[in-house]
């Protein structure tokens, strides 16, 4: 009979959840040493890939082998491209302005403050995203069209970060650019295709793991919880502030739309002004 096998699936949380914790721990050891504390961003993915990677182990012999592959194959191929991007974006430069002040406003020994709010935040995050990436390798249920419809979903998700993270950074390299608003390719269409990509990759991972009502209702939680971070959290809201005061930000938030890609407005209101 087809199913989720529960109790091998909440062996799977305890431990990864452990995984979770080691590689945060690993890399607040290594941002204390180094005095930088935004190579957490580096490990966001790596963290990802290691619960789904931990959990494709674990899980053999509990759920079907197809779904299974394709959790832990979508997982960790998402958290290693974005970590080697963040890694490269973040070569050569010094601390992250939005952990400073983050840390300016710490309430005692800034070390501390970082670790329980940044670091083992962060963990919490990572394990309870991952939910649908867990469930889903614990059923057995044989790989159908939702899931197929779920691949789908996260390959135009990574396709739309990839894509965009891309353009981006071609367009930071051009010196004639200094100072400029990108507003070319997919940023003319949304101010922030990375992060809408971000979400429908887990929004994909989430219909993998609705194989029946029970796992779909449990894990609806983790897509919630990371479109409500990327669009109203640490995400849109926090870089559009910083944005806020750059020459020309304004006209392209003007005529681009905020997060879901929509053609550009080419006579805005603030356009028509006289």
């Amino acid at each position: 009979m087809n199913g989720t096998d529960w109790g091998a699936l909440a062996t799977n949380l305890a431990v990864t959840a452990a995984t979770a914790g080691s590689v945060l721990l690993t890399t607040f050891a290594i941002a204390v040493r180094r005095g930088l504390h935004r190579i957490v961003d580096i490990a966001w993915g790596i963290a990802f890939s290691a619960v789904a990677a931990v959990t494709w182990l674990l899980s053999t012999g509990h759920g079907d082998d197809g779904r299974r592959m394709l959790a832990a194959a979508a997982t960790i191929l998402w958290g290693l491209r974005l970590s080697a991007h963040i890694a490269r974006r973040s070569r050569g430069h010094g601390e992250d302005p939005r952990y400073t002040a983050l840390l300016d406003k710490a309430p005692g020994n800034r070390t501390v403050y970082a670790l329980r709010t940044v670091y083992l935040g962060q963990a919490a995050l990572v394990w309870l995203i991952s939910l649908p990436v867990q469930a889903a390798s614990y059923s057995s249920e044989p790989v159908g069209p939702l899931a197929f419809c779920g691949i789908a979903v996260w390959a135009l998700g990574l396709v739309f970060e990839a894509v965009g993270d891309h353009q981006l950074a071609r367009f930071k390299e051009d010196p004639a650019h200094r100072g400029r608003i990108m507003d070319r390719g997919l940023w003319a269409w949304t101010r922030h295709p990375n992060y809408f990509g971000d979400m429908l990759v887990w929004w994909g991972l989430y219909l993998l793991a609705c194989t029946a009502w029970q796992p779909a209702l449990a894990v609806l939680v983790s897509p919630v919880v990371m479109t409500l971070l990327l669009t109203v959290g640490s995400g849109k809201r926090l870089l559009e502030k910083h944005m806020a005061d750059r020459p020309g930000y304004a006209e392209y938030a003007a005529r681009t739309s905020g997060f879901l890609p929509l053609p550009p407005r080419r006579h805005s209101a603030a356009q028509r002004r006289p």
